[in-house]
């Protein structure tokens, strides 16, 4: 009899997220049964508290000592942020202007909108050590990341997506309310709870994975119920992830020269390509819920739904072939000589 357990396994062998079926699976709840009426007035109030429990555990779960040595590598770190919210938004500034005639302009939006997001924590780590990189600057440069996330992604988004986003002070409000101060709340609390978080994470995985599933169930309803899902036709959905096969290939491209040319060693590099081509899921739902309110919602989020896929894929293969080739003397001594003698390639630049 196959389990849960192994045909997850199964499926995260070849690049597939568990986790991104359950989530494609709440899509398909939400267009066969969206909330409607009363009850998306009730689910409304009830994702608002649970995006604030979401960030409180983010404040629980960064240690402050492990940022405050982590500033010892200041240059990969320094790297890191401008990859992710200045070569990124960039990248998303040009990938709006060309695909809106492919995509309508929600959906470039979207597009853009992921770029401003902060990395990720949990892949981000995973595929550094499993690509033989510095684990340790790899969790200080995700928590970095996420912790300014919270404040340079809403001025990022409100600057470059102008009346998309809302910039009142009720949005403000939202905010801080939501976002800010239930991180700073589990910042405080660390202290007596850390012990707890850190003996009950299956529980927490739970809370983090649920409440993301609510937020998605919660705006691709909304958006069923205005029907603005007729608009995406399923060309648009493939030009959709063509962008974001080019998106990704571009920012790995970008990090692998450049970790070359600030002179960092193998480990580091393989932190800076990892670390600095991510967009958080776990973070950007909640952020859009509260940055995008209105049917559109759900449309605005796809994009990184199918970004966050790409990104899982394409860095399982290469976190792979770079750890596989890290424990090869005979590859490290030749990855080395090419690096020496002439500009390597940028995917091969890591290894």
């Amino acid at each position: 009899m196959i389990s849960p357990k192994s045909v997850r396994a199964r499926l995260t062998s070849v690049g597939v997220d568990p986790y991104l079926l359950a989530i494609l699976g709440t899509v398909g709840l939400a267009a066969l049964l969206p909330v409607r009426g009363g009850a998306a007035d009730g689910l409304s109030h009830v994702t608002v508290v649970v995006i604030g429990l979401l960030f409180f555990l983010y404040g629980a779960r960064l240690s402050p000592r492990a940022a405050l040595d982590g500033v010892k590598q200041w240059r990969l770190h320094l790297a890191i942020l401008a990859s992710t919210f200045v070569v990124f938004p960039l990248l998303g500034l040009a990938a709006e202007a060309a695909a809106t005639p492919l995509l309508g302009s929600t959906l470039a939006k979207g597009l853009l909108f992921l770029t401003l997001l902060p990395s990720t924590v949990q892949s981000s780590i995973a595929f550094t050590a499993l690509a033989r990189g510095n684990v340790a600057a790899a969790v200080c440069a995700a928590s970095f990341s996420s912790l300014a996330g919270i404040v340079v992604t809403p001025l990022l988004a409100s600057f470059l997506l102008g009346g998309t986003v809302r910039v009142d002070g009720g949005a403000v409000t939202s905010l801080v309310a939501q976002l800010l101060l239930p991180f700073l709340l589990g910042q405080l609390a660390r202290r007596w709870i850390a012990d707890w978080i850190a003996g009950h994470k299956k529980v927490l995985t739970l809370v983090d994975r649920g409440s993301i599933l609510l937020v998605v169930y919660s705006a691709f309803s909304e958006g069923m119920v205005a029907g603005i899902w007729h608009t995406v036709s399923p060309l648009r959905l493939l030009a959709l992830i063509g962008c974001c096969l080019v998106l990704l290939g571009a920012v790995l491209t970008i990090t692998g020269r450049a970790s070359i040319r600030l002179g960092f060693a193998r480990p580091e590099r393989v932190t800076l390509v990892f670390c600095g081509s991510k967009k958080s899921l776990a973070s950007g739902l909640p952020m859009a819920a509260v940055l995008f309110p209105g049917h559109e919602l759900s449309l605005m989020v796809l994009p990184l739904m199918l970004f966050h896929q790409v990104q899982l894929m394409a860095c399982t293969v290469l976190a792979r072939r770079w750890g596989r080739e890290a424990e090869s003397p005979a590859a490290e001594a030749g990855a080395a000589a090419r690096t020496a003698a002439e500009p390597a390639t940028p995917l091969r630049s890591v290894a």
